[in-house]
């Protein structure tokens, strides 16, 4: 993870507002790197719906595969990610970890494996071994806290300069509902490092198939928007989680074009635009932008994006 921070970083994100039905906590457990946060878990409660979108790559990591079939069951308790080690490229090995990881946490929590999300993020093609996020969890799930915000954002970080979060608040049916996102993201190396991971949290009550069509609007206009350097990761993953702690869902609300879901779409949008624009904000060699910005000459543009 760099040491200096990106000259386009925007200013400090201030705390994120609690969302009900939401709990994290992190720890540092050694995977990859040392005396920082690599493992964070989000505790939410019963009834929580979940929706997803994943990268396109045909060498899917472990953990992808694994979402993509538990979002067929709509429902969630926790995610639990891990920076360090992508767990990509690991064949039966991965798929034993993310086993022992849904396993662990669903005893814990008292839930179905299936309703256990995960995400990895670091080393391409190294084994992962889950003991020290499975010795880790017990733990993480008694100190989850509803503030803990900041410290999820850069315990998920790789190569990235700084944390990225973001929050935003919306209407659902009359009701006051809150956003919130972390995410991280800078780009491949050639292709040893790297994903996009992108959490969001909310409150408001959705069915599962509503929200999958919301999230999926709104990344075609965010996260599909942005490259960095071309190569398209093993481990890409967003996920949205509403809890429906805010209150129930509207009386006969059957479609994502709802008229009563416009301020939740658009408080969406803004959300995944917002970080989306923070990783590309992030991106190797972004700091180039600034001599672009300054000299315009196209030779000199030309040499910044070369690196010189």
């Amino acid at each position: 993870m760099s040491q200096s921070v990106s000259p386009l970083a925007p200013p400090s994100t201030g705390p994120l507002p609690v969302i009900r039905g939401v709990s994290l906590a992190v720890a540092e457990t050694g995977i990859r790197y040392k005396n920082r946060p690599d493992v964070m878990l989000a505790v939410l409660g019963s009834g929580t719906t979940v929706a997803g979108t994943f990268t396109a790559s045909k060498t899917r990591s472990a953990p992808v595969d694994w979402c993509i079939e538990a979002l067929a069951g709509g429902s969630a308790r926790a995610v639990v990610v891990n920076s360090g080690n992508a767990n990509a490229f690991t064949g039966r090995a991965g798929v034993k970890t993310v086993t022992e990881v849904a396993r662990t946490a669903a005893k814990l929590l008292d839930c179905r494996p299936v309703e256990i999300f995960q995400a990895s993020t670091g080393v391409i093609g190294e084994p992962l071994d889950p003991t020290p996020i499975t010795n880790a969890l017990p733990a993480l799930v008694e100190s989850a806290g509803a503030d803990a915000w900041a410290e999820a954002a850069r315990a998920i970080m790789t190569t990235d300069t700084f944390p990225k979060l973001s929050t935003v608040s919306a209407r659902l049916g009359g009701v006051p509902v809150t956003m919130n996102g972390i995410a991280k993201g800078s780009g491949m190396i050639a292709p040893d490092m790297a994903t996009m991971l992108v959490f969001l949290f909310t409150d408001a009550a959705l069915p599962a198939r509503i929200l999958q069509k919301l999230l999926t609007a709104s990344v075609e206009r965010s996260f599909n928007c942005i490259t960095v350097d071309g190569d398209t990761s093993t481990s890409d993953t967003v996920l949205l989680f509403a809890t429906g702690a805010a209150g129930p869902t509207p009386q006969g609300l059957r479609s994502a074009e709802d008229p009563r879901l416009k301020s939740v779409a658009g408080a969406l949008d803004r959300l995944c635009l917002d970080l989306a624009l923070k990783v590309v904000r992030d991106g190797e060699g972004a700091e180039k932008l600034i001599e672009i910005t300054i000299n315009r000459s196209p030779t000199a543009t030309q040499a910044a994006w070369r690196g010189k």
